[in-house]
């Protein structure tokens, strides 16, 4: 892609892609994700978006959105791939969290599990081994899938931002669990699968409790290795349920509103789901039948979480200004809650009152939110 060059892109890609749309003077133009109402959570990015927007931008080189996103909802690649390709351009996946996708597949447990990007059409497909299988973090693996990108063109850039001196520890792990896939892949996926499968029918019965399952959404839409929990009718809200799992050692990866996720990989067995399970059970019959439980923390991260303002030129003079005082001004700087760590305002999008009333509950729940500095200032416009 041309320096200063335009990408379609999903607004709920990770911020490492927003960085490097700052490397490379590249201009974004949001594909915007489904919002699953019911849940307060983005879902897929539909083709009709994404068609749309290379109707409307015929000169951008390439799109990328993230597939699953943080909650396991994957868009329909197949059907994107094929909007993209006719226009001629190139598709580019993150599946940071699907590396196990593929191999559910391989191993004969795909029936409810979506296809991995690389068997759907993408063209570049980067994922993360370390979050689903057996590989220390920073594990990443790019995979080329067509001759729509040119090999060597692609090898030249990564050399560009890659050290010259690359970790032999995590090359290793990479191989460890190559191995450990070749040889016990089949008995380890099973056994997830079967864990899986055990949680979900037996914690449909925990009053109170709902769950995301592959039911509910259109085929192939959930990764059910992202188990969503929802006890909003028991009168909880995500963070006051991850604090209960934690007394029970157990710790989620993530919550928005009234949704918490866990995070289960390779390795987790029945035992683990079971212990879940009975956790959950033991908050639910902790709770007085009918009544809503006294809250010790405000929810964070409201259902669903403000839109910015509207998108400006990214400004070229910038200044710290106070959070408060920052209505109106032009984001020149993103800022994001991490978890997941995709941005609440970008470079060029304006910061509301709504965002700032958002920040400010999110940060006072001690919650960690990148862009802003210790002094309770963001980067604006001057």
């Amino acid at each position: 892609m041309p320096c200063g060059g335009k990408l379609i892109m999903a607004r709920n890609c990770h911020k490492s892609v927003f960085n490097a749309l700052a490397l490379g003077g590249v201009s974004p133009v949001y594909a915007h994700p489904d919002l699953l109402a019911e849940h307060g959570i983005l879902g897929p990015v539909s083709p009709d978006e994404i068609r749309k927007l290379l109707v409307a931008h015929p000169d951008a080189s390439a799109v990328i959105l993230p597939s699953p996103n943080y909650y396991g909802i994957c868009s329909d690649i197949q059907a994107i791939a094929g909007v993209v390709h006719k226009a001629g351009k190139v598709l580019i996946v993150d599946q940071a969290h699907g590396a196990h996708l593929k191999f559910f597949h391989a191993f004969g447990f795909g029936d409810q599990m979506p296809k991995a990007a690389e068997d759907q059409g993408a063209d570049l497909v980067i994922t993360s081994a370390h979050k689903t299988l057996a590989a220390l973090t920073q594990s990443a693996i790019l995979n080329l899938c067509s001759h729509r990108v040119d090999r060597y063109t692609l090898e030249d850039k990564l050399q560009a931002i890659q050290s010259t001196s690359p970790s032999y520890l995590l090359m290793s792990f990479l191989d460890i669990n190559a191995r450990i896939l070749e040889k016990h892949g089949r008995d380890a996926i099973g056994a997830w699968q079967d864990a899986l499968t055990y949680f979900y029918k037996e914690a449909s019965h925990i009053p109170g409790l709902r769950l995301i399952t592959p039911a509910i959404l259109p085929r192939h839409t959930l990764d059910p290795t992202k188990i969503n929990l929802n006890m909003g009718d028991l009168g909880l809200s995500g963070a006051e349920l991850e604090q209960r799992l934690m007394a029970h050692n157990i710790y989620p990866e993530l919550y928005t509103g009234d949704i918490l996720m866990l995070m289960t990989g390779i390795g987790n067995t029945q035992a683990h789901m079971e212990k879940t399970r009975k956790s959950l059970q033991a908050i639910a019959d902790s709770l007085p039948s009918g009544e809503s439980p006294p809250i010790d923390t405000a929810p964070v991260n409201p259902v669903p979480a403000p839109a910015p303002g509207p998108l400006h030129p990214v400004p070229v003079r910038k200044t710290r200004i106070a959070l408060p005082a920052a209505a109106g001004r032009i984001c020149a700087g993103s800022i994001i809650p991490y978890p997941p760590g995709i941005p609440l305002v970008c470079p060029g999008e304006e910061i509301t009152p709504e965002i700032i009333a958002y920040v400010e509950t999110l940060r006072a729940q001690g919650e960690k939110v990148v862009g802003i500095n210790d002094q309770n200032q963001v980067l604006a416009g001057a």
